[in-house]
């Protein structure tokens, strides 16, 4: 199974573009976390040289993989019916220009306001530098709309590699709260209501430290995405499940949701599930089948 490493849910965004790639389209993998307070990232990835970044892909055959738009070529050629990029030839190219230049550009957004999924602010003052990469980004995702008759909230019709890539420019111009047109914000609004992005930020929440160095001098704010439903850790059982709805696995450890004590197989599964539980359509079918029983 191909091994994807990652770092810090919460801030690294080159990760949240590689987990995409695999998570939006079923491909098998193993998560490796790379602890952004334990070093330098290329020191602890040296045994896998070349690479020195986040996220970094290595394949059954033994292919390193480190650079996240070499990771989604990679992928379409080894699964060629995934639907990684459009089928449609023009919708095709216009995605794959559209993820060259995020992947290489935006540098004023990118600098001046770094993901940070734990928190939103108001009141952040955009630079002319930042207001020139909103105005390029309106511009290309208003073309590629246009030119691929998209009908649906993404880009170039179905979600494709180059909606991953800017899901974390989606949540930067959400968390910092900076100003674009009506169209522009519906597809901000569409990635942070995405399942695959709430549960990548479900994880972020619940998973590693609070590093300060993200963190930005303006008021806090809430969550600009949709409010989660409540629920929480729990002691101790009797759960309605014997075995854990993320991996089979058996219980040992519990959460309460609509009235209800759910089982899972450590404290990981159970707090990303607290976080946000409809992010998770295994355990949603769970609430759902035992709430068919309960009728």
């Amino acid at each position: 199974m191909t091994q994807l490493y990652l770092g810090d849910y919460a801030y690294s965004s080159w990760s949240l573009r590689g987990w995409l790639l695999f998570d939006r389209w079923n491909i098998p993998f193993a998560t490796k976390m790379v602890d952004f307070n334990d070093g330098a990232v290329a020191d602890q990835m040296s045994a896998l040289a070349p690479a020195r970044t986040v996220p970094t892909a290595v394949f059954d055959d033994g292919a390193v993989v480190s650079e996240s738009l070499a990771i989604a070529e990679e992928l379409a050629s080894r699964h060629p019916g995934a639907g990684i990029w459009p089928t449609d030839p023009k919708a095709r190219a216009i995605a794959r220009t559209l993820a060259s230049e995020m992947h290489a550009g935006f540098t004023a957004l990118r600098s001046a306001c770094p993901m940070n999924l734990r928190c939103a602010y108001t009141g952040f003052e955009a630079s002319d530098g930042v207001q020139a990469d909103l105005r390029r980004l309106e511009t290309i995702w208003d073309h590629a709309r246009r030119a691929c008759a998209a009908e649906g909230p993404w880009l170039c019709g179905p979600y494709s590699a180059a909606d991953a890539f800017f899901a974390p420019v989606a949540t930067r111009i959400a968390t910092y709260g900076l100003s674009v047109g009506a169209a522009a914000r519906a597809y901000v609004d569409a990635h942070l209501a995405d399942p695959a992005f709430r549960r990548w930020r479900a994880m972020g929440l619940v998973h590693g430290d609070d590093l300060p160095w993200y963190a930005r001098p303006c008021e806090q704010t809430a969550w600009p995405g949709p409010a989660p439903r409540p629920a929480g850790a729990v002691d101790h059982g009797p759960a309605v499940n014997d075995s854990c709805p993320c991996s089979g696995r058996p219980v040992t450890h519990f959460l309460e949701f609509d009235g209800r004590i759910y089982g899972f197989c450590n404290a990981f599964c159970r707090d990303r599930t607290a976080a946000d539980p409809e992010a998770w359509p295994a355990f949603m079918a769970l609430v759902a089948d035992t709430g068919k029983a309960h009728r």
